[in-house]
């Protein structure tokens, strides 16, 4: 006597797990646009944060004594050009968290900002915000 075996569920089986790989597939994807867009965000940030410095220097180099042949950067000035740029377009209530580094060099100004995300949707037990970052640089190019 042979006994038929019965496949009743086995295709429920398969919906669950495609269910759970299709939601693992939209989490990951809300979670790499959000982040994309934080650094987008950031982008603009650090290109408005080095234009600031490096046209406020140069606009307070030509006041205090011209240009000469060279504008050159005070990486002190240019640090406080960029902490007022940030604190007037409040940076800190838009990107919470957000750091800012400042490199001068003579004829150049690099700012880098850094801010967490939180996730949209997080994976159970992540405690970790990760963290976006982005940099920009602007030239002082003196010419006739």
């Amino acid at each position: 006597m042979s006994r038929r075996r019965d496949d009743a569920g086995q295709t429920m089986v398969l919906i669950v797990g495609l269910a759970v790989v299709a939601l693992l597939l939209v989490g990951v994807t809300i979670d790499a646009s959000a982040a994309y867009l934080r650094r987008q965000g950031l982008d603009n940030l650090a290109d408005g944060a080095a234009l600031a410095a490096a046209d406020g220097v140069q606009g307070r180099q030509v006041y205090e004594g011209g240009l000469g042949e060279r504008a050159l950067i005070d990486p002190g000035v240019a640090r406080e050009y960029v902490a007022a740029y940030l604190l007037e377009i409040d940076a800190a209530r838009t990107y919470p968290g957000l750091r800012f580094g400042v490199d001068a060099t003579t004829d150049r100004v690099v700012v880098r900002v850094a801010a967490p995300l939180d996730l949209p949707i997080s994976p159970p037990g992540w405690e970790v915000r990760p963290l976006v970052s982005s940099a920009a640089a602007s030239y002082v190019v003196v010419s006739d």
